[in-house]
C-alpha cells in the first residue's frame, strides 16, 4: 500500500520590514505597464536578525485587472556580517479602488486586499534558508512593506 505525501504546514519563520523610496513609474512597455519601486532599508527579525540594504528594488509589472505582479529583489545584512539575499515573487490584487487608495499611500486594511509571496533566500553563510521554501503574507503601508515569512514543512 502507498503512503500519501504529507501535508504541508506552515511555521512562522522571520519577519520583514522592508522601507520604500518614491515609485518610478516607465509606463507601458514590452512588458506591461512597469513600475520600479526602490528599496532603500529595513530589517528582519526571526531565523536570522538583519538589515536590509539600500539597494534593492520591487520590479511591478501591473496587470489590466489593476492587480500587480511583484518581483521584490534586496539583500539584507545578518548581525554576523554575512549576506542574505531575499527574492520575493508574488501578487498583490483587490479592488481598484482598493488599489488606488493603497497607490496614494492611504491606510488600507490587510483584509481587503491580496498580497502574498514566494521568498526564496540564498546566503552562502547560511545554507539551511536555502533547503527550505518559504511564503509570505503581506501588508502595504505607505513606505514600506511588511511581512511574515513562513517555512513550508
Amino acid at each position: 500500500m502507498s503512503m500519501p505525501p504529507p501535508v504541508p504546514g506552515l511555521e512562522p519563520a522571520f519577519e520583514v520590514e522592508v522601507a520604500l523610496g518614491a515609485l518610478e513609474d516607465h509606463g507601458m512597455t514590452r512588458a506591461g505597464h512597469r513600475r520600479v519601486v526602490p528599496i532603500v532599508g529595513g530589517s528582519v527579525r526571526g531565523a536570522f536578525e538583519g538589515e536590509i540594504l539600500a539597494g534593492g528594488a520591487d520590479w511591478q509589472i501591473v496587470r489590466s485587472d489593476g492587480s500587480i505582479e511583484i518581483d521584490g529583489r534586496y539583500t539584507a545584512r545578518a548581525v554576523d556580517g554575512s549576506l542574505v539575499y531575499l527574492h520575493a515573487v508574488g501578487v498583490r490584487s483587490g479592488s481598484r479602488d482598493v488599489l488606488a487608495a493603497l497607490l496614494r499611500g492611504e491606510h488600507v486594511e490587510p483584509a481587503d486586499y491580496y498580497f502574498r509571496t514566494v521568498v526564496t533566500i540564498e546566503s552562502s553563510s547560511h545554507p539551511e534558508f536555502e533547503r527550505s521554501l518559504y511564503v509570505a503574507s503581506c501588508v502595504r503601508d505607505a513606505d514600506r512593506v511588511r511581512y511574515v515569512g513562513y517555512r513550508v514543512t
